[in-house]
Parts: structure tokens; sequence; C-alpha cells
């Protein structure tokens, strides 16, 4: 097999398949109890949420990655559902470790509660029935699960080269099954390697403790234990229980066998390490005997603590090349198998850390001289298929050699130190530190606009299925049963029309509707020519007044003279707006500070007066200095990709210096702030402070009607007002906004943080 798959010359397009990734976990409160509230109300329908649900107890969440194609996407996804599911956790953290925290006897563990969604009362029975049969607290045990499947163009250029006289069908199912049965041969290495339960707390039962020793006041373990969860003491079957792994039909008979002895009450209820996955897994056994096998799912790995997601890139990429080896890696005839390599489990989970012998083909071989022969085959199979993985796998050979490299020696001296409770507690608040100060992030996507990032990660809070459509455009797809919307960067939506955006886009057009409407308006003039704005720079020379392009955003090509300018500075600044439309307008400045108010269907979601950028001095560095220290701010990015935007000093900012006498290499005094624009945008480094529950109802009123004098569910209003405190209504809207950016709301520099993107899930209809 492995010289045929080099023929094939795939390389690394062999690491690409089909990956998906289950993450089980328990909330705990603050003192490392198991949580008894119930699961966050934000996650919706917990049985058809696609990405954050429950699993046996509602204390217990398993976080969902889709079916991707790299590891590296599955990984990104599951950081972002950890980050998302910690953050709305209200004093309660996610456990980081497989083994049960401090749990209550089975009576007062919540079974999970699925009442208000379809199918709720039969997933609610089938837990009771479990929690009858095996008791509550080894089901609170959780682990990772990891989906897969092969390329399947990789599966049918085997089957022209090997495939004879059988089906293509029998031919993919025969592949997996080997697969099965050579993960279920070696799975004691991967329990080995990447075992982490070593230790349990004395609430999760005395029949499991007693016998252990105590390594800490909370934390008891054995020497040599690398995982209770695979062992013994986990969850599984009563007895051990065989399928036939020869073909489908064998093992669904043999499943059909378990059933009719009473052994199980259904498939759900037989505990393997590795399980096959149908087409259709509402009808399991008819849907693998009418299509075969869809994917594999392999069960065996414990949770990392050392990890926020519970599992680190390089583990995930190690199980790749692992299923990789069972595949090319020809069987045995041993009758016993199942039998011995149920036994290998048992005693790898138990004494593993130790110098153990282990079984083989029916004779005693030593642990470490098994495992490092099956790491040389895969690093033999790495370099005939070209993989460039021989890094990862030379990694886990120094776990053989060493077993103080492992996750589970590490566990042990963690709970050894600090106890079993108090060690895992403090890695769970790291983790949800680390997520707070990546709120604003999702995984995989740092690529997008910020404001996109935050309405896909809102909707997968929700449950809503996101679909990035084409990337250089921030286009996606959001949908939730039969419901799909189409957004492009955040806000541009079926709920504006065409002629809407035109609207708002041309500015002439939009102050003529505001005024038409009796909504005021700065008074100014337009030009369509360089030249005939440039005769008229001396009508405008030391009057207040703004002069920009006639469709513009960001910012962009806006010069303000709030205390008027000279006939050269106004030409200047009348040639840079022409850079960036054929037409400009002059209008009048307007006192006042100026506010964006988002305005989402009917309401104002947010109000943020913007402080155009600036600098603060320190009496040493130059402006110049001063705004490069400033840029290094984590917030602060370029495209619109954090929560800020990088200060440029172009020449905007030399034109507006140069009004008071200023250029880049000025220094500041000690505490001194020297504005560099007047315009306020964040495109152009401005900060954010939130307004929103201090201007009063009169002015959010306005906005709404100027936004819907051009027909907008979705706007941006900039208005200016001198001071919203007096009883006169004192304002002039100075710009609609057909595209407005979300982040700056959402994660203002200064002030309260907005949840924009649920108004506007709301206003698309997916949360009523």
């Amino acid at each position: 097999m492995l010289d045929v798959i080099q023929s094939l010359n795939y390389k690394e397009k062999l690491l690409r398949g089909n990956f998906g990734i289950e993450r089980e976990t328990l909330r705990v409160n603050e003192d490392g109890k198991l949580a008894l509230t119930k699961h966050p109300e934000v996650f919706e329908c917990k049985i058809t949420h696609p990405y954050i649900t429950t699993d046996f107890s509602e204390s217990q969440i398993e976080l969902i990655t889709p079916t991707l194609h790299t590891l590296e996407e599955v990984y990104s996804f599951l950081n972002s559902i950890y980050d998302i599911t910690a953050l709305e956790l209200k004093d309660e953290y996610l456990w980081p470790q497989s083994m049960p925290c401090d749990i209550p006897e089975d009576d007062l563990i919540p079974i999970a509660d699925y009442g208000k969604c379809s199918s709720g009362s039969v997933a609610s029975d089938y837990r009771k029935k479990l929690l009858k049969k095996y008791g509550g607290k080894k089901q609170l045990i959780s682990g990772i699960h990891y989906n897969f499947s092969f390329r399947e163009d990789l599966i049918e250029d085997l089957y022209k080269k090997l495939g004879k006289n059988e089906s293509y069908r029998d031919f993919r199912d025969d592949l997996y099954l080997k697969v099965v049965r050579n993960y279920l041969r070696y799975r004691w290495i991967l329990i080995y390697l990447l075992g982490g339960t070593t230790t349990m707390h004395e609430t999760f039962g005395e029949k499991c403790v007693v016998d252990l020793d105590k390594i800490a006041k909370d934390g008891f373990s054995n020497n040599g234990a690398v995982s209770y969860r695979n062992s013994e003491c986990g969850y599984k079957n009563p007895i051990d229980l065989y399928p036939n792994y020869e073909s489908v039909k064998g093992y669904v008979e043999s499943v059909y066998k378990f059933i009719d002895d009473k052994m199980i009450d259904s498939h759900k209820e037989l505990y393997t390490q590795i399980r096959l996955k149908a087409y259709d897994n509402n009808k399991f056994l008819e849907s693998l005997l009418k299509d075969g096998i869809n994917y594999l799912e392999i069960r065996s790995i414990d949770i990392n603590p050392f990890n926020k997601v519970g599992i680190s890139l390089e583990d995930l990429n190690f199980i790749n090349l692992f299923t990789l080896y069972l595949l090319t890696k020809e069987e045995s005839n041993y009758k016993s198998w199942q039998e011995e390599a149920q036994n290998n489990q048992n005693i790898i989970s138990i004494y593993g850390q130790m110098d153990v012998v282990l079984y083989k083909d029916g004779k005693t071989i030593s642990k470490e001289s098994w495992a490092l022969s099956i790491l040389n085959e895969m690093l033999d199979m790495n370099n005939k298929l070209s993989l460039g993985k021989e890094d990862i796998i030379r990694g886990m050979i120094e776990k053989i050699v060493d077993n103080k490299l492992t996750y589970a020696y590490r566990v042990s001296e963690m709970v050894k130190e600090k106890g079993f409770i108090k060690s895992h507690l403090e890695l769970s608040r790291k983790y949800m530190d680390e997520a707070y100060k990546n709120r604003f992030k999702l995984y995989g996507y740092e690529d997008l606009e910020l404001s996109t990032q935050i309405l896909m990660k809102d909707a997968i809070k929700r449950g809503i299925k996101v679909e990035v459509l084409d990337r250089s455009e921030n286009f996606i797809s959001l949908k939730k049963d039969d419901h799909i919307e189409y957004v492009k960067q955040a806000t541009k939506t079926s709920k504006d029309s065409y002629i809407t955006v035109l609207m708002m886009e041309n500015k002439v057009v939009t102050k003529k509707i505001l005024d038409d409407k009796g909504i005021r308006v700065p008074r100014g003039s337009e030009f369509f020519s360089l030249e005939d704005a440039l005769e008229s720079a001396c009508r405008y020379v030391n009057k207040p007044i703004v002069i920009k392009p006639k469709s513009t955003n960001f910012g962009l090509g806006i010069s303000i003279f709030k205390d008027g300018a000279s006939e050269d500075d106004i030409k200047e600044a009348m040639n840079i707006a022409f850079k960036y439309d054929n037409t400009v307008l002059v209008e009048e400045f307007i006192k006042g500070k100026e506010y964006r108010f988002l305005v989402v269907g009917d309401k104002v979601s947010g109000i943020l007066h913007r402080v155009p950028a600036n600098v603060i001095g320190d009496g040493e560095r130059s402006i110049k200095e001063l705004v490069e220290e400033k840029n290094k701010n984590p917030l602060r990015g370029k495209g619109y990709k954090t929560p800020l935007e990088k200060i440029n000093l172009d020449d905007h900012v030399a034109l507006f210096l140069k009004q008071d006498g200023l250029d880049f290499n000025y220094i500041p005094k000690k505490d001194e702030i020297v504005y560099l624009r007047e315009n306020s945008n964040i495109s152009t480094g401005g900060d954010s402070v939130d307004y929103t529950d201090e201007i009063p109802d009169a002015y959010k009123k306005i906005a709404v009607e100027s936004a819907q004098a051009v027909g907008a569910r979705i706007c941006g209003v900039d208005m200016m007002i001198e001071d919203y405190n007096r009883e006169e209504i004192n304002y002039s809207i100075i710009e609609l906004n057909f595209n407005p950016a979300i982040h700056i709301h959402s994660y203002p520099y200064k002030g309260k943080e907005r949840e924009i993107a649920k108004d506007i899930l709301e206003e698309l209809n997916f949360i009523k």
C-alpha cells in the first residue's frame, strides 16, 4: 500500500482531507465545583446548534467544529468557539481536564434539558436511561473526538490501482475497516502520547479512588498512570464487546446481536475507541448497510490541560500522520487481536509511564521497543511520501524515551505541587483571560475586516451556519434552517436597496433629501472641475469650511479648516479632494463635536464620539516618534482588521499641523495633546469613545429619521452637536454612510462595548 501511495506523488496533499473535532468540557464555578446552572440561553436550541451544545449533563458543554479540509482550519475554528463560549459564562469557567472537577452525587447532576427543542424529550429520556444504567459521574468524563475521512480522490486513485473484482463502495469500506482494525491494535501508543488523566478528584467515587495514592489534598493517582479515562475507571460498557470489523455487514450484524442479547440498548451505547460513522446517523445501522462508511471517529484522546482548546495543532498533525500509517500498515493474522489490544490499552492507561511489557501477536514486547518501531516506520512513511512532518514524529519519539515529556507526567507533577482543583482552575482562568484578550478576533479569519469577523462570531454563537463566499470581498452567507442571507462587509445586506446605497454615496443627493425632510444639513457649494474650484478659492479665505470629495468614505480626501485658512492652503485642499473624485464640495464648518450614530432597523444601536488622531507629548520625542510608539499598540492595525487603525503621517496631517505652525519633527511638551487631523474617522487613526447612553433620545430620533429619509435600514449617521445637554436641539447632519463599520461600536477605545452584530442578525430575522 505504501509503495502505491508513493507512486501517486500526492506529497503534502495527503495531509488534506475532511476533519472535524468535538471537544467536551464541564462548566465549573469559581471554587472548581460543577456548575449547576442552566446552559447559557444565548446558544439557543442545544439539540440543533451546529457548534455549541451539551452532552450528558446540562453542565457539560460540547464544542463542535464544522467539517474542514485542513487541520489548521479546524484548530482555528475550535479556538474561536472556545472563546465565544467562555466569554458567555458568568462567574464560571470551562474545565481543562477530562476527569471531572468537584462533582456532586448522581441525583444532583443536572441532566441535559432539551425540552424546548424538537426531539428534545427523546434526547433527555435517553440520558436518563444512561444515568440509571451507568451512573452520572463517569458520564461527566470529557474528551476529544477526532472525526476524519481521507481525500476522496486518494481513495479513487487507489481503487484504480488496487481494486479488483469489487465495487468502489466495497473497496472504500474495506480501506476504512482496515484503518479501524489497525487503530484498535495500535491505539495504546496514542493513549500514551496524548494521555493526561493521571489524577482524579476524591468526589469522583470511592470505587475508583479507594486503591489510589493521595498525591495532593484533593488528588489521587498511582505510580505510572497515563489515562484513567481509558482505563476501567473510564466510561465504558460493563463488559468488553468486540464487534466484527471484517465487513460492514458483519459489523452491523454483530451490533444487532449485542442489542438482542441485552448487552446494549442501541448502537449509540457501543463505547468503542473508534467508531464507524454513517451518511445518516439517525438511521445508523440501516445507512451503513445501504450507503457504507462515511467517516471515522477516534475517541481515545484525553483533553490536554496545557492547551486552551484541549489539543495542540502538533498533536492533531500527529494523529493525521497516524491514520495514514494505519492505512499503509500491513495487518497480522493473529486471531485474538481485539482482546490483546484491549489488554494493552488497560496496561498503558494504568502503568504506561513505567517500563511495562505489552503483547504483540501473542508474544511479549517492551513498550519502548514497540513504540520506537512504530514511530520509525512512520518516519520512513513520512520520507517516502514527502510529507514534511519529521519534526512532529521525532517529538513523539522523545516522549517515548523520556516519560517526563508526556502530558501524563506533567499533570501529575502539577497536581502534586498545587492540588487537583487549584492547578486546573488556574489554567481555566488563564484561558478565560486569553479569550477576553482575543474577544474581537475570529481565529482563521483574521484576513477579513474586523466588522465581518464580529458578525460571523455572533452568528456562530447563536447557531447560525456561516460560510465565507469571497474572502477578498468579505462576502459571507448566513443560514439557519431554510433562511439564508448574503452579507458583504457586515452591513451591506438585502435590507437596503441599490438606490438607497447610491443616495447615501452621493453627498449632494443626501443633503437635498434630508433638507426636503426638514433635517438640518450644512450649506455649501459644488465644484465639477479643479479649475473652477481654484478660481473660487478666494471666496473662502479665513472662513470656517470643510472641503471634501462628493463621494467618499473613511474620511479620505477631506480637509477641515475650523478657524479658516489661507488661499494657498484652500487650493492645496482642493487639489487633494479632486484626487478622490471629479466633484468636490465646499461646505460651512459646523461647530460642535461629531458623533457617529449607528442606525440598525428602527433604532440607534450605538453612538460614538470619534476623537481625531492624536499624540500626547513626553517632552522628549517628536510627533513622528510618538506616532510610531502609539502605532505599536496591538489594538491598532491596517485594513479594518483591528479595533483601531494605525496613524498615517500623510499630506493631510502635514497640512493640518501647518495651521498651527507645526511639523512632524515638533517635540510636544509633557502631557501636551497634539491633534493630527480635524476629521475624526477611526480609519485615519482616531480614537472611539462610546456615548450611546449619554446622548438624549431626541438626537437618536433625528438619526433614525435621517436613515429613513433615504430608506436605509443599516446606516451610519454623522451628526455635529454643539452641546447635547442644552435644551435647544442644535445639530447638523454632515453625512450618511451606507457601509458603516460596526467594530468601532463593538470595541470602542473607551466606554461600553455594544452588541451591534446581534442587532444586525435581528434585522435579518435570525433572532426573534
